[in-house]
């Protein structure tokens, strides 16, 4: 049985840009292009009317731009897969963390896009597995973040990461030897993150709960969790109970 075709809406204020995307669709198959806009405003008014399974996005547009087109949509309840399709690299971090799908730079590339909406298949239909709403569900968690390195981008699961510790405006990922930045808050972490798996020990700290491999007292009294690397990690008093919680007793 064929696949149903990707009902999908292109977003760019640039007309030959998007027909260039449209030609481009055409000759892949499997898409259903159900409108197209030219600024953010419009494309959520056509999302949330059109309700459709992809946004082939684009970034730096006048007013509403990209990323809040995608942030508003995730607030709607509206959550089609999302790739970004832009002139500029440097906005790759900011998309990923809005959960998006893939980050297509122009000129677009015709297998690179169509890898890109086989991802965004692929996406869909772990959804729809999961039993996944269109609106997000109380209870949801972070399983992945995008973060930047030399060679491009790399996806980091969560389930991977041993600890977060932070970095002024940045938050690290500690995953085995090595480690990435990511921009976001300790609160919004330790929000997103499953409290069942990560525990936060101090006001700039979390922690795998089975990467602490004990705690001891010193001399001033205080926890300091030992971890599984070696390491130590202070336990901030506002956060002592979580020792107690841990060792259940």
């Amino acid at each position: 049985m064929d696949e149903p075709a990707l009902r999908t809406l292109v977003v760019d204020d640039e007309p030959l840009a998007t027909e260039r995307l449209q030609l481009l669709l055409a000759r892949i198959g499997g898409i259903d292009l159900v409108g197209t806009a030219s600024d953010g405003e419009s494309a959520c008014r056509m999302a949330d009317a059109l309700r459709p399974d992809l946004l082939l996005l684009d970034i730096a547009m006048p007013g509403m731009d990209g990323i809040d087109v995608a942030r508003e949509l995730g607030r709607a309840g509206t959550r089609p897969a999302v790739i970004f399709v832009t002139a500029f690299d440097q906005f790759a971090v900011s998309a990923f963390e809005v959960e998006a799908v893939d980050y297509l730079v122009k000129p677009v590339d015709p297998q690179r896009l169509e890898r890109a909406l086989e991802r965004a298949r692929d996406h869909l239909e772990r959804r729809r597995e999961q039993g996944a709403t269109v609106a997000p569900v109380a209870g949801e968690y972070l399983d992945e973040f995008w973060a930047s390195d030399l060679s491009g981008l790399v996806r980091i699961r969560a389930i991977d990461i041993d600890r977060v510790s932070a970095e002024r405006d940045y938050m690290r990922l500690h995953v085995g030897p090595r480690s990435w930045l990511i921009h976001h808050s300790m609160a919004a972490l330790e929000e997103g993150l499953d409290p069942a798996v990560f525990v936060r020990l101090h006001r700039s700290a979390i922690v795998r709960r089975d990467f602490i491999s004990g705690f001891q007292r010193n001399a001033s009294g205080r926890w300091i969790a030992r971890l599984a690397d070696g390491t130590e990690q202070p336990v901030g008093r506002l956060y002592a109970d979580c020792v107690r919680e841990i060792a259940g007793r």
